[in-house]
């Protein structure tokens, strides 16, 4: 039935987001868990939809699966959120890989494979039209009109695909509103599977065709009549659940955080605050923001400040909540500008941070902005004396964004002649890797690309200066302004500037960077962000610490010559055996769920590192996804049928013109990587429905090849749903393991070129 595809997709589209958030938080931000989990999530789908009941498929056994799914998603909520306290890990460290990956898959897997099987069912019922058990379908279709046989052979896996997408833009719509309206994940679960019952009660008061013997009708009965009475009872406990879900919520969260003050949802991800013995410590999903014993502040503002003979007014992109802003206050400028990017974390700051930190706020001549820091950075006309760069630690997306060329130039642009700007890097004090050599080159040299002088200071964290005049590196100079300027500290003082800037460590570093071959940090080529993922990477695979894996550059050298070739010889594979129907239509939705998944990779990456808001428009930008796939899956048979008479077999044009698609989507995604200036949504979201109405084009076609019954039809769903979602799985894996962390976007965009050939070749 059509609002069982409908609601299907809905719940998965919805319970998919729930989980990436919960795994996001889990995981401390770092966006390569979401590739990987959309990774087990496709796979386990495929699963299940490859899995065979033997029992017959009706609305009650549709129905039943519903109603598990709904209690799974709850419980995987838990999973997640007690995933640290499970495994016996010390608060605030990473899993390790093995426990990461488990935990993943424990929390994702059985969802995927009962939706797999859902959607099995459900396409089974729809395409026989009459929702009846399997073993009474012959003898009701001898008793059809010719009229009637023409409706249910026009219901195709491809419809049932494009309903069932249709459902996921409703899912993905909804999951934006709810965080935009202020409705916290673990509530979005529980409508999820209260959706779920309520499609069963109106599913099951549609009804169905009457079957054709008594004892049938009265099974048929007695199930329906169970999974009415199922529903209405969970319906019950799942609005009991809706309203205590804020004391659930909360009782969750301490399972991680003992201490907790409070914790929300906000669209940059979960802000959760605790204070233990008097520290308050504000975490942004789990990593930590700030807290307030930290010296952190007092480090980079006095150090910076050392450099300016006057300091008259002040810009704060970042951190200004963490004490940054009471530091500063101790020059009394005449005007300090503090411009926070998330809402969440300066309400919550506010309301329970210690009253110092809610005072330097609210001086005379501070003004408080929330805002994209970025954004604001290129509006203001204002200039400043000095520029201090909260962000934390590029080690994902949305912070790298503020250590790029395109954003040193704005930071510039609003300098005075002679000011200063400063940052944080977390670093090593005594030994650099290759990697972490790589990853601070690539962000200092976007930084003298703008700059006429900068200074990076050695520490566990790197404290970093730029100006556009030549720096002074006279700690007497430096260190008496310290003193002359009668601010009291706690860690920074002429000794330890003097420290700083004389130690061996200090020249160390300035050879290190000026040695290190690497392009420099941009928005267009955010190479940082690579090297972060390979530094993550590396806390789970030791080797990877020495491993000097240079500039990415897949167009060249070995890395190429193994690319091309694996493309060739699967090219000469879909040759050799594209005779065979089967095979056939199993690789070519195999190849596009493989090409999809690796620009839809590219397209959310690139957008999280130039937006850094994934976390609230990923509902967005996968319900672009799914408006594509229920489109193509929608108007591709269309165009079938009407060219059927053409001298190509099965509409050969339709074919060459998706997969050529596919070729022409990879090209534009590689000028889309190279394009200067900020992505927008709607640009983004414009590319992934693209993407997905070629990924369910193909599908479509593919369906279409030698099967035009609907036995056949029916008999090709697993099979054919499981390859799609397969070939998505083994895309997102190589695209996040291997392709992007070793060789870029853009050279991801070409591999997806490559398989897009061998895809024409398929057709």
């Amino acid at each position: 039935m059509i609002f069982y595809l409908l609601s299907i997709g809905f719940v998965s589209i919805l319970a998919q987001v729930v989980l990436l958030r919960e795994l996001n938080v889990a995981f401390f931000g770092v966006e390569l868990i979401y590739i990987i989990a959309i990774a087990v999530w496709l796979l386990s789908t495929g699963v299940g939809a490859l899995l065979r009941d033997r029992s017959p498929v009706s609305h009650a056994r549709v129905s039943r699966l519903l109603i598990w799914f709904s209690f799974l998603l709850l419980a995987e909520v838990v999973v997640v959120r007690s995933m640290r306290l499970i495994s016996g890990a010390i608060p605030g460290t990473f899993l390790p890989f093995g426990v990461q990956i488990a935990g993943l898959a424990a929390a994702i897997v059985p969802v995927g494979v009962l939706l797999g099987a859902l959607f099995r069912r459900a396409a089974a019922l729809y395409i026989a039209h009459d929702g009846l058990p399997e073993e009474s379908r012959e003898s009701a279709e001898t008793l059809e009109t010719g009229s009637r046989r023409t409706s249910a052979s026009a219901r195709t896996l491809a419809r049932a695909y494009a309903i069932e997408s249709a459902g996921g833009l409703a899912g993905g719509l909804f999951s934006t509103v709810s965080l935009a309206a202020g409705l916290q994940n673990f509530a979005v679960a529980i409508v999820c599977g209260a959706v779920a019952f309520l499609t069963v009660l109106l599913a099951l008061r549609r009804g169905a065709a009457a079957p054709p013997t008594a004892a049938l009708a009265l099974r048929h009965d007695a199930e329906r009549k169970r999974a009415r009475v199922a529903s209405i009872l969970g319906l019950a406990i799942f609005a009991g659940l809706g309203a205590a879900s804020p004391r659930i919520d909360r009782a969750l969260t301490t399972l991680v955080h003992p201490a907790l003050v409070a914790s929300k949802d906000s669209p940059y991800g979960r802000v959760t605050v605790t204070s233990s013995g008097g520290q308050f410590v504000v975490y942004e999903n789990d990593a930590i923001a700030y807290e307030t014993e930290s010296v952190s502040a007092e480090e980079i503002v006095h150090i910076a400040a050392a450099n300016l003979e006057d300091i008259d007014r002040v810009l704060v992109l970042g951190g200004g909540l963490e004490g940054t802003a009471a530091e500063i206050a101790k020059y009394a400028p005449r005007r300090v500008d503090v411009v926070e990017l998330n809402p969440v974390i300066v309400s919550l700051s506010e309301r329970h941070l210690p009253a110092g930190y809610r005072a330097a706020l609210g001086r005379e001549g501070v003004s408080l902005h929330i805002e994209d820091p970025r954004r604001f950075a290129a509006r203001t006309p204002d200039v400043y004396d000095l520029v201090l760069i909260g962000a934390a630690d590029p080690a994902s997306g949305q912070t790298n964004r503020f250590f790029t060329r395109e954003f040193f130039a704005e930071c510039a642009r609003v300098l005075s002649p002679g000011g200063v700007v400063a940052f944080r890097l977390m670093s090593s004090e005594n030994v650099w890797t290759p990697l972490l050599s790589y990853r601070n080159a690539s962000i200092v040299k976007a930084l003298e690309e703008v700059f006429e002088d900068a200074v990076v200071l050695p520490g566990t964290q790197n404290v970093i200066i730029a100006s556009n005049r030549s720096l002074s590196r006279d700690t007497a100079l430096l260190g008496g302004r310290l003193r002359d300027s009668g601010v009291e500290t706690k860690l920074v003082t002429p000794a330890y500037i003097e420290y700083l800037y004389t130690n061996d460590r200090f020249g160390e570093i300035d050879r290190r960077l000026s040695e290190t071959p690497v392009a420099s940090n941009t928005d267009s080529r955010p190479v940082c962000y690579r090297y972060s993922g390979l530094i993550w990477l590396s806390k789970f695979f030791p080797s990877l610490i020495t491993a000097d894996v240079g500039s990415p550059d897949l167009a060249s050298g070995r890395g190429a010559s193994v690319v091309v070739s694996l493309a060739a010889l699967a090219g000469a594979v879909v040759a050799f055996f594209r005779r065979a129907v089967r095979f056939r239509r199993a690789a070519l939705a195999a190849l596009a769920g493989f090409v999809g998944m690796a620009l839809e990779t590219v397209m959310i990456l690139h957008y999280q590192v130039e937006s850094g808001v994934l976390y609230q428009n990923l509902g967005v930008l996968l319900m672009a996804l799914m408006a594509g796939l229920a489109a193509g899956a929608a108007i591709v048979p269309r165009l079938a049928r009407a060219r059927q008479h053409n001298s190509f077999s099965l509409n050969r044009i339709c074919g060459l013109a998706l997969a050529g698609g596919f070729s022409l989507l990879s090209i534009v995604s590689v000028g889309f990587l190279r394009a200067e200036g900020a992505t927008g949504l709607w640009t983004v979201s414009f590319l992934l429905l693209l993407c997905g109405f070629l990924v369910a084009g193909v599908f479509a076609y593919a369906s279409l090849i030698g099967a035009s019954s609907p036995r056949e039809q029916s008999a090709m769903i697993g099979p054919l749903y499981a390859a799609d979602l397969l070939g998505g799985c083994a895309g997102s894996i190589v695209c996040c393991i291997f392709l992007i962390p070793f060789a870029g976007m853009e050279q991801t965009a070409g591999v997806a070129f490559l398989v897009s050939l061998v895809a024409l070749l398929a057709v």
